[in-house]
């Protein structure tokens, strides 16, 4: 069973800054697929960025530029750094493991921007 829990949620000002973790433990192939989605009030969760075992990242188009994600293999982590933080980034942001048919996700942690 793989269990992923996310921290460095919380509320900033626009354009401010914030730094998500992931920390993933469990049985997990060494290829996988990490990543970030959020979800907002009222609409589908969508993805905001991901990253390979390889380190090839895919990003969506509202946040190049302004996020970066990361991953240590060796720790089993996925880092999200949030930068130029806009009100419409507000939403619960969850954590996701794929590995080959299997799906993994974190409870989510909320992130808050103020205008």
């Amino acid at each position: 069973q793989v269990q992923l829990v996310e921290s460095g949620g919380g509320l900033v000002q626009a354009g401010g800054s914030l730094r998500l973790s992931c920390a993933a433990s469990g049985s997990i192939f060494s290829r996988n697929v990490m990543g970030w989605y959020r979800q907002a009030p009222g609409k589908q969760r969508e993805l905001v960025a991901d990253i390979t075992s390889g380190g090839s990242t895919n990003y969506a188009d509202s946040v190049k530029g302004r996020f970066t994600i990361s991953r240590d293999n060796a720790e089993t982590t996925c880092n999200l750094q949030m930068n130029s933080l806009k009100p419409e980034d507000t939403a619960v942001y969850y954590c996701k493991l794929r590995a080959g048919v299997f799906n993994y996700w974190g409870k989510g942690t909320l992130v808050t921007v103020s205008a």
